[in-house]
């Protein structure tokens, strides 16, 4: 069987590299044909083509009909699959839409944490990844980050904590793009903020500030022999934890089955799918595929964006109390 896809980074990794990996497992898997830097996700395959220098949002054109699961949010029909072990099925097939509930008959996680175990990417304290983004979605500027003010009281907790702390951001050069974030490019758009008494400071900046709060792309430039992929996967492996803004962001720390807190704010479509977390009797989604790939991922829900307007404050109390 040859894998042929170039979705969006995050659909790739929950719908088609656990596909490829199964099919790895059964002796079925010929070959994986994927975009550029993605080799280091499929190690358990000797033959990785990266063809591919773009992605697209386009499902379809991105060949997801080849994959079983071929839309990240499931389709309510799912629920059923799981009736003889799973007692609250029922409540998570009277929905409207597909509540993260996929067919995983055909799907299996690599197991990063063992393939990747190292000692190059230790520091002499714990660390915790940050993972934030500042992205156009479709055709709307960007909306879902973690402000530089959050990001300052983040790192001030952490550090004072005892924690290292790694900053990731994308600028987008790092690897192929789908469409929204190309159009981040196009519209030249970074992350900044007036601070008082030092003035117009970007996220990066930021972490100059600080002894014990690292740029990713900084490391990355330390290891001229590793892509950039490969220097994320051996670190990771290694994290104490992570902090993720939440959708697409939070698929990739979330292989590694970490404590991840991840936020979702009112936009993100992981709010507005009804019963995506759990049923109207609060009983959790165990079957939605974040919790599939990582079952020690902590969504903090902010329907209102209440928590937001409220600098974060709950948010920060969850990262206190969780590391």
């Amino acid at each position: 069987m040859i894998v042929n896809t170039n979705p969006e980074f995050g659909i790739e990794l929950t719908l088609v590299v656990p596909y490829a990996y199964w099919l790895h497992k059964q002796g079925k898997l010929e070959k994986v044909i994927t975009s550029k830097g993605m080799k280091p996700f499929y190690y358990f395959c000797d033959n990785v083509e990266e063809k591919y220098d773009y992605r697209t949002i386009d499902n379809a054109a991105a060949g997801m009909n080849s994959i079983p699961n071929n839309w990240i949010y499931g389709f309510k029909e799912n629920a059923e699959l799981y009736k003889d072990e799973w007692p609250e099925w029922e409540e998570f097939l009277n929905v409207d839409k597909g509540c993260g509930i996929l067919k995983y008959d055909q799907w299996e996680l690599p197991d990063y944490n063992t393939h990747f175990k190292n000692d190059t990417f230790k520091f002499n304290k714990p660390f915790i990844v940050i993972s934030n983004r500042y992205n156009w979605e479709h055709g709307q500027p960007p909306v879902g980050y973690f402000s530089i003010e959050c990001l300052y009281n983040i790192f001030n907790m952490l550090t004072k904590k005892g924690y290292i702390v790694i900053y990731k951001r994308p600028k987008n050069t790092e690897f192929p793009l789908d469409q929204n974030e190309a159009n981040t490019i196009i519209n030249k758009e970074t992350l900044i903020a007036d601070v008082d008494g030092i003035g117009l400071i970007t996220d990066y900046e930021l972490v100059k500030y600080y002894d014990d709060v690292y740029l990713l792309d900084d490391i990355v430039t330390k290891h001229p022999d590793l892509t950039y992929n490969e220097v994320q996967i051996n670190l990771f492996t290694n994290a104490a934890g992570h902090i993720s803004m939440g959708g697409g962001s939070t698929l990739l720390p979330c292989l590694f089955r970490k404590p991840t807190i991840a936020y979702y704010g009112g936009t993100l479509t992981e709010i507005s799918r009804k019963c995506f977390w759990e049923d109207s009797k609060g009983n959790k989604n165990i079957k939605n595929y974040n919790y599939m790939i990582n079952p020690n991922l902590i969504p903090f829900i902010d329907k209102e964006d209440k928590d937001l307007k409220n600098n974060y404050k709950e948010f920060l109390n969850t990262i206190k109390q969780t590391f």
